[in-house]
């Protein structure tokens, strides 16, 4: 069984909550993320999550310039996260949950990684459905009644070379 710890992304991207939005989107761009863990400032205090919807959303469609906003006004926090010895059915369980795309991977108040949906789909995926018998004996049937039409029939053109144009309305 898949562990959240054998499919997590690491490193992970982070940054402080002091930065500003843009200093974000630089990160996020430049390391090709879509989303940033937000440091924590104390060690009592939990980390943090900023995502592009978070910035789209909070930032850009109410016209704010992200050069004067900072990280720690539209964060995500405390931030939701997984344990590393999460199943990875857990794991996605719990994300559908909290109907989010992405968590970090925390174990003793350290941050260990990061699991997306993605992840999930990538590399917790259930292994190929094996070739028994029944699919054998359906895939050789399908091959024998199968209609073959000779290649030099394939590319004829047919008799009348008129074309038909529709146009908008």
């Amino acid at each position: 069984m898949l562990l959240v710890k054998d499919i997590m992304t690491q490193p992970v991207v982070v940054i402080r909550s002091v930065a500003t939005v843009a200093n974000a989107i630089w990160i996020m761009r430049a390391q090709r993320v879509r989303s940033l863990v937000v440091e924590k400032l104390t060690p009592e205090v939990s980390y943090g999550m900023l995502t592009e919807k978070d910035i789209v959303y909070n930032v850009i469609a109410p016209g704010h310039n992200p050069g004067f906003v900072r990280v720690d006004d539209i964060m995500r926090h405390p931030c939701i996260s997984l344990p590393p010895e999460a199943s990875v059915q857990q794991a996605a369980q719990f994300l559908a949950d909290a109907n989010i795309h992405r968590a970090p991977v925390i174990q003793d108040n350290q941050l260990l990684g990061i699991v997306s949906v993605t992840d999930i789909l990538d590399k917790g995926s259930l292994p190929a459905p094996s070739h028994d018998e029944l699919s054998s004996r359906i895939r050789e049937a399908l091959q024998h009644t199968r209609i073959s039409t000779p290649v030099s029939l394939m590319m004829q053109r047919p008799k009348s070379s008129r074309s038909v144009t529709l146009l908008g309305r």
